[in-house]
């Protein structure tokens, strides 16, 4: 059984970085595509980054230059650096490797 489990959401201000961790279990990501989503309540579900097995990575218009997701195959990990975050950015990220997709975690960029 896969299991995605992310953590390292929380309340941050407006500039501000956040680091989120994807923990994966039930499955090798280092055979898959892996990716961040995330979506607003109310709103459709947005692609935030993806990364390949490869190490080809695709981001967001919205979050060029801000994100980063990367890969950690021995840990079995995945992991987005989010920097000079926006109020825009508040959301629920989900992660994904291959179809299976994590619970989410909650991003909110207030002050």
């Amino acid at each position: 059984q896969v299991q995605l489990v992310e953590s390292g959401g929380g309340l941050v201000q407006p500039g501000g970085s956040l680091r989120l961790s994807c923990a994966a279990s039930g499955i090798r990501i280092s055979i898959v595509t892996v990716a961040w989503h995330r979506q607003v309540p109310g709103k459709q579900r947005e692609l935030v980054a993806t990364h390949t097995r490869s190490g080809n990575t695709y981001y967001a218009e919205s979050v060029k230059g801000r994100f980063t997701i990367s890969r950690d195959n021995a840990q079995n990990a995945v992991h987005l650096q989010m920097n000079s975050l926006k109020t825009e950015d508040t959301a629920v990220y989900y992660c994904v490797a291959g179809i299976d997709w994590g619970k989410g975690t909650l991003v909110t960029v207030s002050s």
